[in-house]
């Protein structure tokens, strides 16, 4: 019997919709950022692409499908999420009166890592390719490990001809 994959539509995500409101709260607070405060502003773009990924990469996790690309996507959500929590401290130094509210963005991200932890949990360790650069195997898995896959006869003239 052949097994069924139910596509999952990433939006229906717990940590996709955290991730969603996020980005609201942080679009929110960069609109207080004042226009002619050059370094405020870049830290503002820095924000919003931080607070972008959150979502964009879940997305893109979930429609990789291998173990590897999902796990390269966490990464990446994982440095997005470290980064957000540390900008107050920038947009304190360059001068925005405002920076206490960032605290309700660094709240928000504590209860991203929670629903993160359960997410990458579910990635399944058996849907993958040897990652050769040895970043993202799964357990027991190693860069130098021989592919199961090669023991497979393939000869391509066999579906040419």
């Amino acid at each position: 019997m052949e097994e069924e994959y139910e596509d999952i539509d990433p939006e229906n995500l717990p940590i996709y919709k955290k991730g969603k409101e996020i980005l609201e709260v942080v679009t929110q607070i960069c609109d207080l950022i004042p226009d002619d405060n050059e370094m405020l502003q870049h830290t503002k773009a820095q924000l919003f692409s931080d607070a972008a990924m959150l979502t964009v990469k879940v997305a893109g996790a979930e429609g990789a499908g291998l173990y590897d690309l999902k796990m390269e996507n966490a990464t990446i959500i994982r440095k997005a999420a470290r980064d957000l929590v540390v900008q107050n401290h920038s947009l304190q130094a360059f001068g925005f009166k405002e920076f206490k509210y960032f605290e309700i963005v660094r709240d928000l991200i504590e209860e991203y890592r929670l629903l993160f932890i359960d997410w990458v949990a579910g990635f399944d360790q058996w849907d993958y390719i040897i990652d050769r650069w040895g970043l993202f195997n799964p357990p027991g898995v190693g860069p130098f490990d021989k592919d199961p896959d090669d023991d497979i006869p393939f000869n391509p003239n066999d579906f040419l001809e």
